[in-house]
């Protein structure tokens, strides 16, 4: 048995029921107490909440899949204690400090156009930008714009209003700043600064223009209840975008071993951020594939997924472009071009 709570059959068929006529009909999120209801479900009910949140996905957002790669400008050596990062440099990790050059950044760009994406996300690891990384994303996303076509977002950890501004004024289309899990769980995954640092930086993100890319980490030791509170958080956010990764525990870290999250609760989990946010982008990110595996890839795709980072991730291998690009073919499911379906 997975960490799922069993419910009586009566109380599943009200849950489902009621989800169907709130978020499928109407599409009203569902509330922090109702997706924990769906948190709670039993295996023998997976089928059938899968099947409602890809109705409620295709209803609400079409059928459409949008892909996205990523990179990394700056890897490691980040002076924050993010639990569950490689990239921190309080842990003994094996990740080194590096920088990408621009060359490099739109080499990378291009062969992210070229598997069909639409978003390119340049990302470092860093509490926030400095003078010198501010003036290498405004070098990067102006040789990228110049030669790639393709949505530049960007995730460079906290801002300050005047760089939220400067990233707006470079045309950077969407930013990154995950929650990572609840609030009251936060303290738990990271010490060195607050949620509500990051949700203030998120605020001016919108305020900006660009569109909001919030999401986080599944499986952090956070309990059904605090999963539950945590799309109540988004869905308040109302974020454009929402990633879900999973925990993939990395040596040398202080979450290196936890224990990955169950396939079952997984894509539970997945169906019920869907009913929770019947209208954002869901985009399946890391952890996904040690997690769930091709099948899983296949059922969170038909139980709400919307969006795929497509390649590697940042100290993670991910599946090949190709694998995802099959997949959404077998599955007749067009992918979300810039200006037609690719």
């Amino acid at each position: 048995m997975t960490q799922a709570t069993v419910t009586t059959q009566a109380s599943a068929d009200d849950v489902l029921t009621v989800a169907r006529e709130q978020v499928l009909e109407r599409g009203i999120g569902l509330s922090r107490e109702q997706t924990l209801g769906v948190l709670r479900l039993a295996d023998d009910r997976l089928e059938q909440l899968l099947e409602l949140a890809h109705e409620v996905r295709v209803k609400w957002c079409g059928p459409e899949v949008e892909m996205e790669g990523i990179i990394s400008l700056k890897t490691g050596g980040c002076p924050e204690d993010c639990h569950f990062c490689s990239q921190s440099g309080l842990f003994a990790s094996p990740v080194r400090a590096a920088w990408l050059d621009i060359p490099s950044l739109v080499e990378a760009a291009k062969q992210t156009a070229k598997t069909g994406a639409t978003e390119f996300c340049i990302v470092a690891a860093v509490r926030g930008p400095d003078e010198r990384l501010m003036a290498q994303v405004a070098a990067g996303v102006e040789a990228i714009r110049n030669e790639v076509d393709i949505q530049v977002a960007c995730s460079l950890g906290m801002l300050t209003r005047d760089q939220v501004d400067r990233l707006a004024a470079m045309g950077v289309h969407r930013y990154n700043h995950n929650l990572e899990t609840a609030r009251s769980h936060f303290p738990n995954v990271v010490t060195t600064h607050t949620w509500e640092e990051r949700w203030d930086t998120l605020r001016m993100v919108r305020e900006a223009g660009m569109e909001v890319c919030c999401g986080g980490i599944l499986g952090m030791g956070e309990t059904l209840e605090q999963r539950a509170e945590f799309a109540a958080d988004l869905a308040a956010l109302a974020p454009d975008e929402v990633p879900l990764n999973f925990l993939d525990p990395r040596p040398g870290t202080p979450f290196g071993d936890l224990e990955v999250l169950p396939a079952a609760d997984a894509l539970r989990a997945v169906a019920a951020f869907r009913l929770a946010l019947p209208r954002t982008i869901l985009r399946f990110a890391g952890g996904r594939e040690i997690t769930l595996g091709d099948l899983g890839a296949r059922q969170g795709i038909l139980g709400g997924i919307n969006a795929v980072i497509v390649g590697n991730y940042l100290t993670t291998l991910g599946r090949p472009a190709e694998q995802d690009l099959d997949l959404l073919g077998e599955l007749r499911m067009p992918i979300k071009a810039l200006n037609e379906t690719f």
